[in-house]
């Protein structure tokens, strides 16, 4: 059996989304926006989706949207909230350890007259609240903070930030990109004072291609995507009922076992560093304070990512040299928090999900002796 251990990635899809999926292309096979009895039960089924996901967020039905994914989802809230609110207010505080598509989100409204000021980590990964709370002004019309980091684990004090911006200036609009932390961490809207919520799908067992907005209601972001006014206009195009059908399942499967989720990620985390806190040859990238046990990342001292990566391939386990948003470039993460090049190049991201064993655990330690042993000879 293969060690898979690139769930930050993308996970196997659970049993709940597939029968979900297959049900939707071969029953349930409406047009949600046809008027007939096959219509209806497709949009019956985006409706039940809609609610699953709004019961994980805590949040009500008609604030979620659904999407391709992620990257459309960051895209539309970021560039949609800063053309709506950003005729007088131009200037935007994030940290500087997004996503690509909040990263670039950002660079193309710095290229139409936006002011964007990054906030970077603290060594240890984390964004420092007083930092970016102190950077937010007047003139700020968007604070943006993830809540997990993608290549670290590392927790953001989203909360805290959020809550002292929207003290101090409610019109400020609030923006997370919870899609590492959704289904680990319990997220409710209200709590974390965000008027905006990027989820993935594929991120939770459910299948690539489909994601998830919230937007708080009142607030008002310009859509990207124009046509027939599906999404109540913010995203127009034929929804994707077996894609949506699977997300609302496997949200449903997992909701009541976050605790139980969380504590066996940790479990597997602790295993693993304690191996690799044994190997004078490892370096542990991540230390933050609050951590996210389903993300591991540590550099193995003198061979290059991609070199350990394959040979561990080669004994059927299959980890990540770091975001696969950002394939084959270098890990801007690492360097905002002040990582040497050459350790950051050997960096490995081992990311845990709910079907994640400690049998992999012990695959992944013996082979990672057995690659250095092997590799730092050449």
């Amino acid at each position: 059996m293969p060690a898979y251990l690139d769930n930050a990635a993308t996970t196997k899809p659970c049993e709940e989304a597939v029968a979900a999926a297959l049900a939707a292309m071969t029953d349930n096979y409406g047009n949600p926006s046809s008027l007939h009895r096959v219509g209806l039960n497709a949009e019956l089924a985006v409706t039940e989706a809609r609610k699953s996901i709004a019961a994980a967020l805590v949040c009500l039905p008609e604030c979620i949207t659904f999407t391709s994914g992620a990257t459309e989802s960051n895209n539309t809230l970021i560039i949609g909230a800063a053309e709506h609110y950003g005729k007088r207010k131009k200037k935007i505080v994030v940290s500087a350890i997004e996503h690509p598509s909040v990263e670039e989100s950002m660079k193309y409204l710095e290229k139409n007259g936006f002011e964007v000021v990054r906030i970077k980590p603290q060594k240890t990964g984390e964004i420092d609240a007083d930092e970016f709370i102190a950077a937010v002004d007047y003139n700020t019309v968007l604070a943006s903070c993830m809540l997990v980091n993608n290549e670290t684990g590392a927790i953001m004090p989203v909360k805290k930030i959020f809550t002292q911006i929207k003290r101090s200036y409610p019109d400020c609009i609030t923006h997370c990109d919870a899609v590492q932390g959704f289904l680990k961490i319990p997220i409710k809207t209200a709590d974390l004072n965000a008027d905006l919520i990027t989820v993935s799908g594929h991120k939770v067992h459910a299948l690539k291609g489909v994601g998830a907005m919230y937007i708080k209601k009142g607030i008002r972001v310009n859509p990207r995507m124009l046509g027939g006014g599906q999404e109540k206009g913010m995203r127009s195009g034929t929804e994707s009922v077996p894609l949506i059908s699977a997300f609302g399942a496997a949200v449903r499967a997992q909701l009541q076992t976050i605790p139980t989720a969380w504590s066996n990620a940790e479990e597997l985390n602790n295993r693993l560093r304690k191996k690799l806190a044994a190997l004078d040859y490892i370096t542990i990238n991540s230390n933050a304070e609050d951590q996210c046990p389903f993300i591991l990342n540590f550099s193995v001292k003198g061979i290059r990512s991609e070199i350990m990566l394959h040979f561990l391939e080669s004994k059927n386990i299959y980890v990540s040299s770091g975001s696969a948003c950002s394939k084959g470039s270098h890990s801007s993460v690492l360097t905002a928090m002040g990582i040497p090049d050459k350790v950051a190049d050997s960096a490995i991201r081992v990311s845990f999900s709910r079907m994640s064993s400690c049998g992999e655990v012990e695959a992944l330690a013996t082979a990672l002796q057995e690659g250095y042993m092997s590799l730092a000879k050449r």
